[in-house]
């Protein structure tokens, strides 16, 4: 059972099948149910391993600093999972990381790796630039107290933004392998669409979560770069809550400008303009030939072309079916291409697209109908 293996090993493989289990059209349908469950929970770990990691990070166990701690994890996550506690009448939410989860990184991504080969049926080198970026990545989840700095600078930089909110955190409460945060009350997406929401609620979610990413490209040029359901909260109040930043994508200008330029059509209609914008994100290489550059020219803009519908378009509905029948035709298509069994595009587009097409996903799921046009580069 592929799921059970993956789930056992937590940490690196489990955050690969989380964003498999986004990318629906790459996984065989028998497949799909078992990776979602990755996005809500894991395996637990024990009470005495909770204790001895308190006792490593602070010298004393929970009981000895919360007035109340719940043993029993509440959610279970791909490197670490949730417990409820109280300290002053607070109600507080404690991240506590799996032990040896940084360390076995490099390992689990050589386990996952042939995995992922034969599902993502891509080349081996450019399959080693995606491993190398996602272990980047991890690594960087797994040093939560850098994780507890960025979720205070986002929520302070997001804080002005329609209906979305953030937990406080405390780093007086935090350290290298536990975060504490204010517990935030709320449904996931799942549980939300159960209530069976108004079409209004629907949008005013939906167009709260594409503002939250919409300013963080254009304004802080780095994103919320993990966006599967299990990241966000519906709260009582109606309003999108983020709970976790533990995977932060920045973008350098040198990607964001020809990246974001490929969205304006003063740029996709100009044949010039576009080629040279491919070429900076070395989606065409310098030594290809005239018929390659034509080739990749041709296809990289039928796929920009229904990739940005939903940024060309103003107000787009993205309860269509149609928009992510054609992203997985075309993706279907591409993948049997020998052209691209080889390495293009700079690294920032494997979480950059990720982030766009998970938040194209979870659109889809609350079928929201969205004014695109709220930040523009």
């Amino acid at each position: 059972d592929i799921y059970k293996s993956l789930s056992e090993l937590k940490g690196s493989a489990l955050k690969i099948a989380q964003m498999l289990s986004m990318d629906k059209n790459i996984l065989p349908k028998s497949y799909v149910d078992k990776f979602t469950q990755s996005q809500y929970n894991a395996p637990p770990l024990s009470g005495p391993l909770i204790v001895k990691t308190f006792t490593k990070n602070f010298g004393k166990t929970p009981e000895q600093i919360f007035d109340t701690f719940n043993l029993k994890s509440s959610n279970a996550a791909s490197i670490g999972q949730v417990h409820q506690a109280t300290l002053n009448g607070k109600k507080l939410a404690i991240k506590i990381q799996y032990p040896g989860v940084g360390d076995s990184i490099s390992s689990d991504l050589k386990l996952v790796k042939p995995f992922a080969f034969r599902l993502l049926g891509m080349s081996e080198r450019e399959l080693n630039i995606y491993i190398k970026e996602v272990e980047e990545r991890l690594l960087e989840e797994t040093d939560y107290e850098l994780e507890v700095r960025r979720s205070i600078q986002f929520s302070e930089d997001c804080q002005n933004l329609d209906h979305v909110v953030f937990p406080k955190y405390y780093p007086e409460l935090s350290g290298k392998r536990i975060i504490t945060m204010d517990w935030l009350e709320g449904l996931h997406l799942k549980e939300f669409l159960k209530t069976a929401p108004s079409q209004e609620l629907r949008n005013k979610i939906g167009q709260a979560l594409w503002d939250f990413y919409n300013f963080q490209q254009h304004e802080l040029r780095a994103v919320h770069a993990d966006p599967h359901p299990g990241n966000f909260m519906i709260t009582p109040n109606e309003d999108l809550g983020v709970i976790d930043f533990g995977c932060i994508k920045e973008m350098p200008n040198d990607f964001y400008y020809p990246f974001f330029s490929l969205i304006s059509t003063d740029v996709i209609n100009d044949k010039q303009k576009t080629i040279d914008a491919f070429r900076k994100l070395d989606m065409i290489h310098e030594d290809d030939t005239e018929e390659q550059v034509e080739f990749y020219y041709k296809a990289y803009k039928e796929m920009i072309s229904l990739f940005a519908k939903p940024y060309i378009n103003k107000i787009f509905d993205f309860s269509k079916p149609e928009f992510f029948e054609q992203l997985y035709a075309y993706g279907e298509k591409i993948s049997k291409m020998p052209e691209f069994k080889q390495a293009r595009g700079v690294k920032h587009f494997i979480y950059v697209n990720r982030t766009n097409f998970g938040l194209y996903q979870i659109l889809n799921e609350l079928k929201a109908t969205i004014n695109t046009d709220t930040y523009e580069p």
